[in-house]
């Protein structure tokens, strides 16, 4: 056999390796898909269904329940959380919506590379406009009179427990359509001083109703922070350590946030923080919590916890703000609350 057909048996043999390797990971990811397209009997009852945002007294939600409207973004009534669920077309990874705008986070997940992106919407549900991800869907928040909206990426790591991880977080202003692709171009004041560092990450923003003042994490030096941010002052300033994933209340007197437990530790718990006095309170749930809570009125918070024994599924929750009561299932099968 000559040096040059051994090589071409070589090529093609490696070819075939490949592309069925290639289509082993096609037909296993199409398995996965096609079992969470199946619902699951006892799961709540999911039907098609339009939503528009303009809608009062709705809870919308990604939903996470098995079948054929997985990830789609659905409703239930505010006073009836367990109702049925109106499932709309439109699916997401992440989603929140006020005041009639919505942004959705998307992820796809092909053979060769992942892609993401965000879709900023209208009160139906229409796509405005669509804007490209550098990385994995993480948070997203819009501001109470709708102009702006805010989303997080993983552009490197996969969760905020990663030893190495790097988000970027952008914000649009919805009415002239300028985006700001990154909060790291902002100034930082720490601890009444101008501060510069390579290692600056942003996330978790939460906006207030002046269309100006907004809250976010900033992370450096292995250190977590709360800072209050001016959209038209391009710069943020650090009020108190410890702080993640922090989310203003309605009447913007307190924030929610999940405080890490121990230093160098993938857990954290929820409390409410006060703006004026910084006191902290812890909240009833004692379940690790990594996530941005939603404040459904000023007295109450949600958040979503991993379902137990579902891989990849998570449920809502809700308990009391002032860190009373105890915590209770809101919604079996879902993530990213969004009162409408």
């Amino acid at each position: 056999m000559t040096s040059m057909r051994r090589r071409l048996l070589i090529f093609v043999a490696a070819v075939l390796v490949l592309a069925g390797v290639g289509t082993g990971v096609v037909l296993h990811a199409a398995a996965r898909a096609d079992r969470a397209n199946q619902p699951q009997a006892g799961g709540p009852t999911v039907g098609s269904g339009k939503l528009t945002l303009d809608q009062k007294q709705r809870l919308t939600f990604v939903n996470q329940a098995s079948g054929p409207h997985r990830t789609a973004v659905a409703s239930v009534p505010s006073t009836d959380p367990e109702a049925k669920r109106t499932a709309t077309d439109l699916k997401c990874a992440r989603f929140y919506a006020a005041a009639g705008t919505g942004v959705c986070l998307q992820s796809t997940t092909g053979v060769l590379k992942q892609s993401n992106r965000a879709l900023l919407l209208d009160a139906s549900l229409r796509t405005r406009h669509t804007f490209a991800l550098a990385g994995t869907p993480s948070r997203a928040r819009v501001s109470p009179s709708g102009r702006f909206v805010a989303w997080t990426v993983f552009v490197s790591g996969e969760s905020y427990s990663s030893a190495f991880f790097s988000t970027r977080t952008s914000v649009l202003d919805t009415r002239t359509m300028k985006l700001t692709p990154s909060l790291e171009t902002f100034s930082v004041v720490k601890d009444g001083k101008p501060y510069h560092a390579s290692d600056i990450n942003f996330w978790g923003v939460t906006f207030a109703h002046d269309d100006d003042t907004f809250y976010a994490t900033l992370n450096t030096a292995d250190k977590t922070y709360l800072v209050r941010g001016s959209l038209s002052q391009h710069k943020v300033t650090t009020l108190i350590e410890n702080v993640e994933c922090p989310s203003l209340s309605p009447d913007e007197t307190r924030v929610a946030f999940k405080k890490r437990i121990l230093s160098r530790t993938d857990l954290w718990h929820e409390y409410v923080l006060d703006l004026r006095t910084l006191k902290e309170t812890p909240l009833a749930e004692r379940h690790s919590v990594d996530d941005q809570a939603t404040w459904l009125d000023n007295k109450t918070v949600a958040y979503a916890l991993p379902s137990q024994g579902k891989v990849g599924s998570s449920d809502l929750w809700s308990t009391p703000a002032d860190g009373t009561g105890t915590p209770r299932l809101l919604i079996s099968g879902a993530s990213s609350p969004a009162p409408l």
